[in-house]
């Protein structure tokens, strides 16, 4: 009878392991609906950003 016995320790460790997995999906799926929900980032007012000039010996862009 030992066989059975490797054979049924083997299937409830098998279930254990599944549940496991199945938990821990639920769980990152549920923290990344609640990072989706939030904003992503604010809305940025463009008068307050600097403006940019050409500088004309080098071709790079400048702040103003």
């Amino acid at each position: 009878m030992p066989p059975v016995f490797a054979l049924a320790l083997g299937l409830m460790g098998a279930a254990a392991l599944v549940r496991w997995c199945v938990k821990e999906a639920h769980r990152v799926n549920a923290e990344l609906d609640n990072i989706r929900s939030t904003a992503a980032m604010e809305p940025v007012d463009r008068a307050t950003l600097p403006k940019l000039k050409r500088d004309p010996e080098t071709g790079e862009y400048r702040p103003d």
